[in-house]
Order: C-alpha cells, then structure tokens, then sequence
C-alpha cells in the first residue's frame, strides 16, 4: 500500500519513475510528448521528477497510458496487478499478449467434445463437453468434470466441484488453456493444434495435471477436442454421454489421434 504521508518531494519522484517506465517503449521524447500534446521542456520536468502535472494533463497522460491516479503514489508496474494480472504491466507483454483477440478462425467459440484417456487407468477413456466463449477480448472455456471422475479423486460431485473454468491463450502453432477448478482447487494445462480432417473441426495435442508424482497414473496424456459449433441437440448428445468409456465408444479418428498404444513424448 502506498505511503499516504509521502511529501511532495517524494510524490513527484515516484511520478518521475513511473513516467519514465511508461516511455520506455518510445525511442523519441520528442515525439511522445507530441502524441501528448506537452511542451517538451515540460515533459522533461516530470520526467525528472521535478514537476506535476495539472489535473486535465494527468488525466491525459493516465488515458494515454491506460494507467490511473495511482500513477503518482505506487509503482506502475504494480497498479493494474491487483484487478487483472494478465493486463499488468508486468505481463502485458508475455502471457497478456496471448491471451487478446485469440481469433475465431483459430479457434471458434460455442461446444465442443473432448476425449482423452483416464490419467488413472490406461484402459478407459474420458469424455466431456466444453463450452468457448469470448468476452470482450479474452476467450475462456468452461465445464463440468463427471461424477466419475471425482468420486475417483475421493471427492464430491456436487455442481461446485465438478465446474472448470480457463482461459484459451494464442500459440504459435495452435492454442493454450490454462483450466482450473473452483478456488483453484487443481489446475491443468492443455495445447491444443488444428488436424486436417472432413470438416476440419477436431483439434489434437495433450493435457496435463498439477499433482505430484505416483507411481500409479499418469500426469499427462493425449487430448482430441471435436467443435460442435452451437449445435444444441449435439451437444446434450455429447453431454449425456459423458464419462469413462472403453475404446470401443470413441471413433477410429479419435483412437488415430489418441494413439492409446503408443507412449506419451
């Protein structure tokens, strides 16, 4: 928390800092306080710490940045961490990136199915319906893990535990979801890239889950999502369906995809 007993010294110098991390990405001064309609000798004085801006100016500056009044009492790279980490400085170039404006050709919202071999037993397969969507810029995916499933993790299958929420990141050859459950109760990661196929609607790669190692089961394994696109009656099809089956349930393109007999690399 900010020192609320900062004298002005100190206030114009956090600002000096803060303005100084804000222009780094500019290579011309000049031209950033162009952009910003401030008099260059003036902007060099807050730079330096030498100076604040009036009100109206502020309140350009935070706009231009996309920043707030805390601009002047915090660390920059701190301010937006709170509410959005993705969106904080200090990942808006790294994980924030892949996480804008993933587009709907590289991967489409609305249902999909997916099935992967049980982590638990190498002879039964899982499967599940997710639902993609985009808000504002972001694309998240959500589900619900199947009574099976966590009456065999010894927990309960209520609505609340069985929910999976995550959020679909852009890759540079496919895609990326980082997935949790409730309170972060576990989390999983899966890649995800585009197979030719008939419709080209099925997706391959691998999932895995953050639990420690045993010598029973396994961590990651293969993955195929099919998109339903919002085809309702296919999509309750999918989900009444869902669960542990044996290999004789899923099609000869999935068990192609999965690769049951061959060792996970």
């Amino acid at each position: 928390m900010a020192d609320p007993f900062r004298n002005p010294a100190e206030l114009r110098s956090m600002f000096g800092s803060n303005l100084r991390y804000l222009a780094r990405e500019y290579p011309s001064i000049s031209e950033l306080s162009r952009q910003l309609g401030i008099n260059r000798t003036q902007f060099n004085r807050y730079l330096a710490g030498e100076s604040f801006p009036r009100p109206d100016v502020l309140a350009r500056i935070c706009d231009f940045f996309d920043i707030d009044a805390r601009v002047l009492l915090e660390p920059v790279e701190t301010i937006t961490s709170g509410s959005d980490p993705l969106s904080s400085l200090f990942l808006k170039d790294f994980v924030g990136t892949g996480s804008r404006d993933l587009s709907e050709e590289t991967f489409p919202s609305g249902y999909y199915r997916f099935a992967r071999q049980s982590f638990l037993d190498a002879s039964q397969f899982v499967t599940c319906l997710v639902w993609v969507t985009r808000e504002g810029s972001n694309t998240y995916i959500r589900g619900y893990e199947t009574k099976q499933a966590l009456a065999s993790q010894g927990l309960p299958p209520t609505q609340d535990a069985r929910e999976f929420r995550g959020l679909i990141l852009q890759q540079e050859e496919g895609v990326a979801g980082v997935i949790s459950r409730r309170n972060s109760m576990t989390c999983s990661f899966t890649y995800l890239h585009r197979v030719a196929s008939f419709e080209n609607n099925f997706w391959v790669g691998y999932v895995s889950r953050t639990i420690s190692e045993t010598p029973a089961g396994e961590r990651a394994v293969r993955i195929v999502y099919e998109h339903l696109g919002r085809n309702l009656s296919a999509a309750l099809k999918v989900a009444r369906a869902s669960g542990y089956c044996d290999a004789s349930a899923l099609s000869p393109f999935d068990i192609r995809l999965l690769q049951p007999n061959q060792p996970f690399r």
